[in-house]
Formats: C-alpha cells, sequence, structure tokens
C-alpha cells in the first residue's frame, strides 16, 4: 500500500503577479521538505530566466524569498495523493487544493503557469471559469523525465517575464 503524500504550502504574498503551480513533489522534495530537490529537477535553472537572478545559487530560503520579490508564487494542484515513486502518471486518489480561491485572493494576479501536463490538466478543472480571469501558460515540464533538454524547454519559461 502507499500512503498518502501531501504538498506543501503555497508560497505567495499579496504582491504575487504570476503564479506557477506544479503537480505533486517528489520523493527527493518531499524527503527535503523543500520544492524541486531533486538535483536534476531543472526548476530553479528555469524559472531563474523568468526571475532575472540566479536562484539556483541562493540557499532554499532564499531561493523563495527573490520569488516573492520578483512577484512570482509557487504551489501545487494536488494537495495529496497516492503515488509510488515521483512520476506523475502513478498519481492516484486525488484530492485538490482550491487553486480559484488561492488565485481570488492575490489582487495582483496576471498570469497562472503549470510545471508540466499534469499540473495543466488538474489546474484548468480545479480553475473552471476562473481560469478565464488569467493568462494561462503551460510550460515544458522541469522534471528530469521529461527529457527533451534544458535549452529546448528556456524559451517557454523566459516567456514568463512578460507577467511579471
Amino acid at each position: 500500500m502507499n500512503p498518502r503524500k501531501h504538498s506543501f504550502p503555497p508560497v505567495v504574498n499579496k504582491s504575487v503577479r504570476l503564479l506557477v503551480l506544479g503537480s505533486l513533489p517528489g520523493e527527493a522534495s518531499l524527503a527535503a521538505r523543500r520544492y524541486y530537490a531533486h538535483p536534476q529537477n531543472q526548476f530553479w535553472q528555469l524559472i531563474s530566466a523568468a526571475a532575472g537572478i540566479d536562484l539556483a545559487a541562493l540557499d532554499y530560503d532564499d531561493r523563495l524569498a527573490a520569488l516573492l520579490e520578483a512577484h512570482i508564487g509557487l504551489w501545487d494542484v494536488v494537495a495529496s495523493a497516492t503515488r509510488p515513486g515521483s512520476t506523475d502518471a502513478a498519481i492516484r486518489d486525488v484530492e485538490e487544493h482550491d487553486i480559484a480561491a488561492l488565485a481570488a485572493d492575490l489582487p495582483d494576479l496576471r498570469a497562472i503557469a503549470f510545471n508540466g501536463g499534469t499540473a495543466l490538466k488538474h489546474g484548468l478543472k480545479q480553475l473552471g471559469a476562473a481560469a478565464k480571469s488569467y493568462e494561462i501558460v503551460a510550460l515544458p515540464s522541469s522534471s528530469p523525465l521529461h527529457t527533451i533538454g534544458l535549452a529546448a524547454k528556456l524559451p517557454a519559461w523566459e516567456g514568463l517575464r512578460g507577467f511579471l
């Protein structure tokens, strides 16, 4: 039997203009209690291009503070689920976050970006009609399982700058 895995609290404040949503933290992130802790996950490199600062060079707490200073929020669409391992395809018995309620509480929010297809699928369902209120951006997954390479992913992530 697979125990339920739970995501982390949102990293947001009232000045967030861009909310980046993943699916559910993987095993390395859950063990470290940090977003995108797997050393091969490219998230911190990719979001650095949007934020205009090398977030990967900072310690974790400073990364989160720099994200917020750049008006970027972070969360996951899945509150909890069962999942052997770290692949999104294995996510089952999903309990969703209330993405629409969080978005409605962010007065400067312009765009919601989804890190990968699973986040997009669940997130759009959760947003429902509220999705029309924001620019929706589907991003190539930062996961090492999405093997198209950093250079191929980078242009989509760099495009997030326009929302800041």
